[in-house]
């Protein structure tokens, strides 16, 4: 089958997941500055799960632009990617409820962690369907690699200070938004590829 459907499906997920974190903010009780610093975080862990959502819906834009067909194999590992980041709202509003407690960040951890590698498993089951295009464009895919361990060292550094974990989380968030163009590479070789061979060659 086609990936338009999944696609739409994972689009809308996303957009009720930043929704429903927009709706945790609260709202200052006095038109005063000091009120709205007590907002504050709120909007730091908003802007983190913010910033997550959209390098997820990024990359997963993305990788279904090299993808043609997918299984249900495909839509189960993505359904199970969905399970994970659809918990970012839970997380995050206990973060911003206790001011960075520990157990809130560790567990913020754990979700990031548990997504990430399920974003992986995604790629592992396309690789799986004989989707060679994915492979190639991906080429080492180090960052996809190195976050997991990014993550395992930001949750051990928030057993000793939340907000240890806290700067790994957001570094790793820092290093996915530098824009990443190996799918474009591959999109536009494949398209020069394509029209190289169209071109009428000397008899």
């Amino acid at each position: 089958m086609r990936t338009s459907r999944l696609e739409a499906f994972s689009d809308g997920v996303l957009a009720i997941i930043i929704t429903i974190m927009i709706l945790e903010l609260k709202i200052p009780d006095q038109p005063t500055l000091h009120a709205l610093s007590d907002s504050s975080t709120g909007f730091l862990t908003y802007l983190l799960s913010f910033v997550y959502v959209g390098i997820y819906w990024n990359n997963h834009h993305h990788m279904f632009q090299v993808v043609e067909r997918v299984d249900g194999t495909v839509l189960w590992a993505n359904l199970h990617l969905l399970f994970w980041l659809s918990l970012f709202p839970v997380t995050t509003a206990w973060i911003d409820q206790t001011k960075f407690a520990r157990t809130p960040v560790i567990l913020y951890g754990v979700i990031l962690l548990l997504a990430a590698l399920a974003y992986y498993a995604l790629q592992l089951v396309i690789f799986h369907a004989g989707d060679s295009g994915l492979r190639e464009a991906l080429g080492r895919d180090l960052k996809g690699k190195s976050s997991p361990v990014l993550y395992l060292a930001g949750i051990g550094l928030a057993f000793v200070t939340p907000w240890l974990g806290i700067v790994v989380f957001s570094g790793v968030a820092i290093m996915w938004l530098v824009p990443d163009r190996r799918v474009e590479r591959y999109l536009a070789g494949r398209e020069f590829k394509v029209s190289g061979d169209d071109v009428e060659r000397p008899r």
